[in-house]
């Protein structure tokens, strides 16, 4: 199974963790990348990621975000089909940057986009399962 984890994922354990919901996907997002570093689940890195890690103002997440990279099974390079998929998505009210993440899981062939932002969560119409991390842990327990 092939999971793409946006870069609001990859930050949800370094957020405050007073919020009961947030410290839920928290350690959901952790659990997920425990099943990856088990090879249980393969991992899709983009070039969209790497972009926005870079920009992290705060190294120590930066360098921790990074070493994902290198345990990912799948590297999503720009390129046309991703920017054609992006801007449709964009014209059905995904954001820019969040589209381009979208597109990049879907031409990778990811089965789930794993996000912990609300407003992506409601998006449904992009050929890809988009969930939260607690979310996909339900949905794929005992079969990872």
């Amino acid at each position: 199974m092939l999971i793409y984890l946006d870069q609001c994922c990859f930050n949800r354990p370094f957020d405050t963790q007073e919020q009961m919901r947030i410290r839920q996907e928290a350690d959901a997002k952790l659990y997920i990348q425990a099943r990856v570093s088990a090879g249980f689940v393969e991992l899709c890195w983009s070039y969209m990621l790497d972009f926005e890690n870079s920009h992290n103002p705060y190294e120590d997440r930066r360098i921790a975000i990074d070493k994902w990279k290198y345990k990912a099974l799948k590297y999503c390079p720009a390129s046309e089909a991703v920017r054609v998929l992006a801007n449709e998505f964009a014209g059905a009210g995904i954001a820019p940057k969040d589209a381009l993440h979208v597109a990049c899981a879907r031409v990778s062939g990811c089965q789930y986009f794993i996000t912990t932002d609300l407003k992506l969560l409601k998006k449904k119409e992009c050929g890809i399962s988009i969930i939260n991390p607690i979310d996909f842990i339900r949905d794929t327990e005992g079969k990872i």
